[in-house]
């Protein structure tokens, strides 16, 4: 029976959204629906974030909402009791992962070297946040990382620098199960209520998911 991470495969793009009014919640949300990625990662970064999770969880049934910036057992708490449907860190702490397995909200540690693979694949996590993607090395270090665990089932999530531009190639990458987008929705798109710009661009990250995966 497929998971909610696998849903979260399915799509191929996570908007990663750092939102600090709750004004904005069901705008972005219906902006993210109509462009045709209904998931959403609602980063910690902002005193609105659990908020706006709470908001999106009740109001917006369609939308599957994630917590990102997930730093501790109690923030893990907070987004599970908010409606979070998994969560996201941008490191490997084990007493997080832990508390989320708890509460069986599905977790995806950060990554960047074998030993935080092994690390996470160690305490169950088989989808793995590859972060900062090019600040690391990008593709290619994500290609050559990844070649000793695939026989493991390891699968990535690359964020950090994916673009439009090179979005096509991480997902051209066996491994890479999506990515998460930082570009679909900007503070300052939202601020300005460009909602038809950030429909359309989820509507081209969906066109350029498609392509990739006609290529492999």
């Amino acid at each position: 029976m497929p998971t909610m991470l696998d849903r979260v495969a399915e799509i191929g793009v996570v908007p990663v959204i750092a939102i600090d009014s709750v004004a904005h919640a069901l705008p972005l949300a219906d902006a993210l629906l109509a462009g045709g990625l209904p998931v959403v990662e609602i980063t910690f970064r902002t005193a609105a974030a659990e908020a706006v999770i709470r908001l999106l969880a009740k109001e917006r049934p369609a939308l599957t909402v994630g917590a990102g910036t997930v730093l501790s057992p109690e923030t893990v708490k907070t987004a599970a009791e908010a409606g979070a449907r998994f969560a996201v860190a941008p490191g490997l702490n084990p007493r997080v992962v832990q508390a989320a397995q708890d509460l069986g909200l599905p977790f995806v540690p950060g990554v960047a070297n074998p030993s935080d693979i092994e690390a996470g694949l160690e305490l169950g996590c088989t989808l793995l946040k590859f972060f900062p993607a090019e600040a690391l090395g990008g593709t290619r270090l994500l290609s050559a990382l990844s070649a000793p665990y695939r026989h493991t089932g390891a699968r990535f999530m690359p964020t950090g620098g994916v673009s439009p531009s090179n979005l096509e190639a991480y997902l051209k990458i066996d491994t890479v199960a999506a990515v998460g987008g930082t570009w679909i929705a900007k503070q300052e798109d939202m601020a300005a209520g460009r909602w038809g710009e950030i429909a359309q661009r989820c509507r081209d990250a969906c066109a350029l998911v498609a392509a990739a995966r006609a290529a492999k």
